[in-house]
């Protein structure tokens, strides 16, 4: 094909961009990846770190589905930690500090090397339509190109009318030294897509050889750290250390007295920002009465000079900034290299979309990323991905892939966006999975590579490696079970076996398994490998009663609700779940019990609602 006929367009090259590009381009599609910036691609606008708690799982599940985030993670990494390891493995979570530039290179080079991917240059202003019904047909780019497509997958970010923002002072742009995207957000508009802005924000970048490092706490990287790809057998680069330090009672001093030059509470902001991921302003104001807050120094690259100063985001005036930065612990002589900003961009409502992350209202057009209302690499990729997938598979005839609140944090990531609608930029944690038992970092390939496997979008190296895994485990499970525990005394009952340790975390688990048969050591297995084997055993009787929830719910989630239905209808239908639900259209009646303001009762009156209707069309069908 031409560059000016594509089977895809994707318009975007961050994190949800690449990987859409990538998953249509993986299932044989031709790709046009459209870019403002072709040296831009993958580039970390924020913090170079991939992970998180939350995060973590759904960068795993992105790999597992045969996405790329992990393994260009793997290669660009240089520090790698498992966070919350004091509590179950349920909310473990890997964290990886990356090259910022490492990263942008190795992404760049697996899309050069994708086969059906191109990049093409320029900024797309419109959407082209075609047919009857109308369905999205291409884009107009500024300078007058047009790229026929039969889908088109928008994954803006910030650029969508994004504004810079340092003090009183604004510029137009997505991030520091590039443009936004002013009349793509406009076209959106005239389409009639319910929008709103939103508002991120970075801290400033330090230099590293200007702080005080002995008064600092070190973090290091775990002494044998995880891999974030399935693919990745080990990882050999050294990892670099991060650095703890606070505020003081000064700086919040400063900040204080400077709040009428900070945009947001100079009124110059509209956009509501992460509540989760606070400025230091925010922080000031609403914890009044803390005397510090903490500052972690991480640095962005092997020979990188700078230091991303994450817990200090802040738009205050550049005069300002250096003001405060030196009154923090052993930031005395701390030089701004980039100061911080914070951008207020513009975002569709996600409600709008199917949970293919395909316009409603729109065939054919796909959002995925910053623009559905979410923060975070992780979020944007995991979109990205599925929204990738799903456009090609619709023009291969073929069914879409949906993943369920039950198998994947992707799936409570889409579902509570188009059900919940937010008003703040989301973010994943693992509180917002209820069946987190089931949903581990670890099981990401066992749970979801199948389900890639069958709709085209893995490999048989993946395919491979999972079908090994399951079997070595299923194998040392066997054996475990038949072996006794050497030197326990009986009393009475069966003998506990090997894998009993497994059931009581105070036995010691698998590192005490192979202490008491270091036979088993020569088999080889992996210590991933033991620790999920080891967290299936212990969480076996929790995750059958969240499987049983889950097929007690199956029903509910199945239940589909005709885009058409007059809610008003329901007769004893709440007036506020009247609203949200017409608002709202939600797929099925799961969806719609997650609503807010849609009561338990309320659900109970369309359930049995559309249970009548169902039977009414059946009764006509037989006649």
């Amino acid at each position: 094909m031409s560059e000016n006929a594509m089977d895809v367009v994707v318009v975007g090259g961050g994190h949800a961009g690449l990987e859409a590009a990538a998953a249509a381009a993986r299932l044989g599609l031709q790709v046009a990846l459209v870019t403002l910036q072709a040296a831009a691609v993958g580039r970390m606008s924020c913090n170079p770190a991939i992970g998180g708690i939350g995060k973590g799982q759904l960068a795993r599940e992105i790999d597992a589905l045969g996405g790329w985030m992990g393994l260009i993670t793997d290669a660009a990494g240089i520090q790698f930690r498992m966070l919350n390891t004091s509590k179950g493995r349920a909310v473990q979570s890997p964290r990886a500090q990356c090259d910022r530039k490492g990263y942008e290179r190795v992404a760049q080079e697996m899309v050069a090397a994708q086969a059906g991917l191109t990049v093409v240059e320029g900024e797309v202003v419109d959407l082209l339509w075609a047919g009857a019904p109308r369905r999205c047909a291409g884009v107009v780019l500024a300078d007058g190109r047009q790229i026929a497509a039969q889908a088109v997958i928008l994954t803006t970010g910030t650029f969508l009318n994004g504004v810079l923002h340092t003090g009183l002072t604004t510029i137009p742009g997505g991030r520091a030294g590039e443009a936004g995207a002013a009349r793509l957000g406009a076209s959106l508009r005239a389409l009639g897509f319910p929008t709103a802005s939103m508002k991120t924000g970075t801290p400033p970048r330090l230099a590293a050889d200007s702080v005080d490092y002995t008064v600092m706490l070190e973090q290091q990287g775990d002494a044998q750290p995880l891999p974030f790809s399935f693919l990745t057998d080990a990882l050999l680069q050294p990892q670099i250390s991060c650095w703890q330090t606070t505020t003081t009672t000064k700086t919040q001093d400063i900040v204080r007295e400077n709040l009428h030059l900070a945009p947001m509470y100079a009124g110059r902001i509209e956009g509501k920002g992460p509540r989760y991921c606070p400025s230091l302003e925010d922080k000031v104001v609403r914890f009044a009465e803390r005397h510090a807050h903490n500052i972690f120094l991480e640095p962005e690259g092997y020979d990188s000079e700078l230091l991303y100063a994450n817990g200090i985001s802040t738009s205050l005036p550049l005069a300002v900034q250096q003001q405060f930065v030196r009154t923090c612990v052993g930031m005395e002589n701390a030089r701004i290299v980039q100061a911080g900003y914070a951008v207020e961009y513009t975002h569709v409502a996600p409600r709008c979309l199917l949970r293919t992350l395909e316009a409603r209202d729109f065939p054919g057009l796909y959002l995925a990323g910053q623009i559905c209302g979410t923060s975070g690499y992780e979020e944007a990729a995991a979109q990205g991905l599925m929204a990738g997938l799903n456009a090609a598979l619709a023009i291969q005839g073929k069914a879409p892939l949906v993943l369920g609140r039950h198998q994947a944090y992707i799936g409570v990531l889409i579902d509570d966006l188009v059900v919940s609608d937010p008003s703040e930029p989301y973010r994943m944690f693992t509180s917002r999975a209820e069946h987190r038992l089931l949903l581990r970092q670890d099981n990401a390939d066992i749970r979801l590579t199948a389900i890639a496997a069958a709709v085209g979008a893995s490999s048989a190296e993946r395919d491979r490696r999972v079908e090994n895994r399951v079997l070595a485990m299923a194998q040392m499970r066997a054996r475990l079970e038949s072996m006794a525990i050497p030197g326990e005394p009986q009393h009475g009952g069966p003998k506990r076996t090997l894998l009993d340790i497994f059931k009581r975390p105070q036995d010691g688990g698998w590192q005490k398994v192979l202490e008491l048969a270091p036979q088993l050591q020569a088999l080889g297995m992996p210590q991933r490998d033991w620790e999920s084997l080891e967290a299936d055993v212990m969480y076996a009787g929790y995750a059958k009663r969240q499987q049983a929830w889950v097929e007690r719910g199956a029903a509910r989630e199945e239940t589909l609700i005709p885009s058409s239905f007059v809610y008003q209808q329901v007769r004893g239908l709440g007036a506020e779940a009247v609203h949200t639900l017409t608002a709202s259209r939600p797929a099925t009646l799961g969806a719609a019990g997650r609503l807010a303001g849609v009561t338990p009762a309320d659900i109970a009156l369309l359930e049995i609602t559309l249970v009548k209707a169902a039977r009414r069309i059946a009764a006509a069908e037989e006649l």
